[in-house]
C-alpha cells in the first residue's frame, strides 16, 4: 500500500481545522501522517491538533507568516509519505477518500491527481447555493470536477496529491499567493507529469459563509487569472473571460434600455431565461426551492466578482506596460 502525507496549511481556523481532522481521523484506509503548518496566525489550533495525537499520526509545526503557497511548501519538506496530499482548512473528508485514491492509483498511476468538491448535507442554505455556484454546468466551475473537463486536468489545492517525485522534481509552489495552484498545475504539466481526476475523491468544500466573503474570494481569482499571464502568457482561454463578458452584459445593459429597447428587452429574456435554468436545476438537485434562489444569485456574485477582479487587474497591466 502506498503511504500518504496530508498537508494542511491554517491561518486563523482552528475549529475548521478540528472538523477537517476529526474527518481525517474516520478514514477507512490509514496508512497515512498529517502535519498542520501554522501560517504565522494570531488564532492558533495547536491545542486542537493535540486532542487528535491518540487518533491520528499528526505532527504540528508553526512559522513565520508567508502565505498558503510557501506554507505547503513547509509541509511539504517534513513530510514522509509517497504521496503528498493537500486539503484546504474548510474541507471536510468523506471516511472512503484515501481507499478511493488508492484503489485508482492501483490501475490508473498518476502523478499528480485531483478530486471534485461538493456541498455536504449538513452545510447552510447559503454554504449550498455557493458550492453549487462553483460546481456548475452553468458556470464556468461546472466542467472542472467531472469528466466533461476540456484537456488535460489541472488539479486545484483544496484537494489534491502529487507524488514525492512531482515536488522534488518541481520544487513545489512558486507563488504564495494570486494563483498559486494554478501555477503549480501548468508546471506539473509541463515536466510532462501525468495528472487526472479521480471523482470518487472528492471533498465536502465550504468556502465561504455568506456572499460578501464569496464576492471577495472570486474577486481574488479573477485578479490571480491575470496574474498567471506573467508566467504563462497563453493561458487565459476564451472561457476564462466569460464572467467579464457577463460583467460587461449586466453594467451595459440599462443603457441599451434608453438607446436600443428591442437589444434591452432581449438582454432582459436572456437573463431571466439563465435565472430561471439555475433556480430549476439548483432546487433539483439540492432539493430545496430556498437553496435554488439562493444559488441564483451566488451565480451572478461569482460571475461578477471574478469577472471585476479581471477586469480591474488586466486594466492594471495595461497600464504599466
Amino acid at each position: 500500500m502506498r503511504t500518504y502525507s496530508v498537508i494542511i496549511p491554517v491561518y486563523n481556523r482552528p475549529d475548521e481545522v478540528g472538523e477537517l481532522l476529526e474527518s481525517l481521523a474516520r478514514q477507512t484506509h490509514r496508512p497515512f501522517e498529517v502535519i498542520v503548518v501554522e501560517d504565522g496566525s494570531r488564532v492558533p489550533c495547536e491545542a486542537v491538533v493535540q486532542t487528535f495525537v491518540g487518533q491520528l499520526n499528526v505532527r504540528y509545526f508553526a512559522k513565520d507568516n508567508s502565505g498558503q503557497g510557501f506554507t505547503r511548501n513547509y509541509g511539504f519538506r517534513q513530510a514522509s509519505g509517497e504521496y503528498l496530499v493537500v486539503f484546504d482548512s474548510d474541507c471536510l473528508v468523506p471516511p472512503h477518500y484515501f481507499e478511493a485514491v488508492e484503489k485508482h492509483l492501483a490501475t490508473h498511476p498518476l502523478d499528480a491527481y485531483g478530486g471534485p468538491d461538493r456541498a455536504h448535507p449538513d452545510f447552510t442554505p447559503v454554504q449550498k447555493a455557493i458550492s453549487y455556484a462553483m460546481t456548475s454546468f452553468f458556470t464556468t466551475g461546472g466542467t472542472r470536477g467531472s469528466r466533461r473537463h476540456v484537456g488535460v486536468f489541472h488539479p486545484r489545492s483544496f484537494n489534491m496529491g502529487i507524488s514525492r517525485e512531482v515536488f522534488q522534481k518541481t520544487g513545489g509552489y512558486l507563488l504564495t499567493r494570486m494563483g498559486e495552484d494554478i501555477e503549480f498545475s501548468l508546471r506539473i504539466i509541463g515536466h510532462g507529469f501525468r495528472t487526472g481526476l479521480i471523482e470518487e475523491a472528492y471533498v465536502y468544500h465550504k468556502r465561504r459563509t455568506d456572499f460578501g466573503q464569496f464576492f471577495r474570494q472570486l474577486h481574488f481569482f479573477g485578479r490571480a487569472r491575470i496574474n498567471i499571464q506573467r508566467f504563462f502568457p497563453k493561458e487565459i482561454k476564451p472561457v476564462h473571460t466569460i464572467p467579464a463578458l457577463f460583467t460587461l452584459f449586466l453594467l451595459g445593459l440599462p443603457l441599451t434600455a434608453w438607446l436600443l429597447p428591442l437589444l434591452f428587452r432581449w438582454g432582459i429574456f436572456v437573463l431571466l431565461l439563465y435565472t430561471g435554468l439555475i433556480l430549476v436545476d439548483s432546487t433539483r438537485k439540492n432539493k430545496s426551492a430556498a437553496v435554488g434562489i439562493l444559488s441564483a444569485a451566488a451565480v451572478f456574485v461569482q460571475m461578477t466578482g471574478y469577472g471585476i477582479g479581471f477586469l480591474t487587474e488586466g486594466w492594471r497591466r495595461l497600464g504599466e506596460r
